[in-house]
């Protein structure tokens, strides 16, 4: 199949070329740096972002997508689940 971006240059607007599963844990740093998160089943999402900041989002609906680029995703103030990475 054609892919109409390979001659592109990756950047954070364009489309994610790479998604992985997030199993939230307080110690364990992600595989990569994320340019969005993907929230598959409703609740909270406590990350550390790419700038060392912790953030908690709150009341996130199931099949959201979150523009942020984090390095880790909590257990500790995490309700929702079915979180993807994309890169």
């Amino acid at each position: 199949m054609p892919d109409g971006f390979q001659n592109s240059s990756p950047s954070l607007s364009g489309p994610a070329a790479h998604g992985f599963a997030v199993t939230p844990n307080d110690s364990t740093t992600l595989s990569e740096t994320t340019r969005a998160l993907y929230v598959g089943s409703a609740g909270a999402v406590t990350v550390l972002m790419a700038s060392g900041a912790s953030v908690t989002f709150t009341g996130i609906p199931a099949g959201t997508m979150l523009p942020v680029r984090v390095t880790k995703v909590m257990a500790s103030g995490t309700s929702a689940t079915d979180i993807v990475g994309l890169v």
